[in-house]
């Protein structure tokens, strides 16, 4: 890591950046600007605490439903509303990792740019799906070519 960069990442720690609540990023700001990446970084940790107070629960709530139930048809209703919760909680556990990866992008300089092409990725992508690392358009590529190679 070059010195200005570790300069400009410590002086982004200690400096709190304001960001008034209403605040949106405009496509007339210069791209990835400290409040865009603030905002971006925000909305990054404010999802992952969703998600892990949700797991939270969803321990809780399956350790206290470890009871005996006597009828099959409860008991399988139960078992597969388990199994339903437990799928979700996969998906969410591999979502925040890729919410830690865009984290780390923030860190290094890289968040918002597609890794494909090195574009910048629109702001209403990433305000809409803040893990994307693609731009659209590469996004459309790489779907396409899977579909062929899927349908081989």
């Amino acid at each position: 890591m070059t010195d200005f960069r570790q300069e400009k990442m410590g002086a982004q720690m200690n400096q709190e950046i304001f960001l008034a609540e209403d605040y949106r990023p405009a496509e007339d700001e210069p791209f990835m600007n400290e409040r865009q990446v603030e905002y971006f970084r925000r909305k990054l940790l404010h999802w992952k605490a969703e998600i892990l107070a949700g797991s939270k629960d969803t321990i809780e709530g399956l350790q206290d439903n470890t009871r005996n139930i006597p009828d099959v048809a409860d008991r399988a209703s139960e078992e597969t509303d388990r199994a339903l919760e437990l799928r979700t909680r996969d998906r969410q556990r591999k979502l925040v990792s890729k919410i830690d990866a865009a984290l780390r992008r923030i860190d290094e300089d890289e968040y918002g740019y597609c890794v494909v092409t090195g574009d910048p990725i629109s702001l209403k992508r990433l305000d809409a799906r803040p893990i994307a690392t693609m731009s659209l358009e590469a996004q459309e590529r790489h779907e396409r070519r899977e579909k062929v190679h899927r349908d081989d």
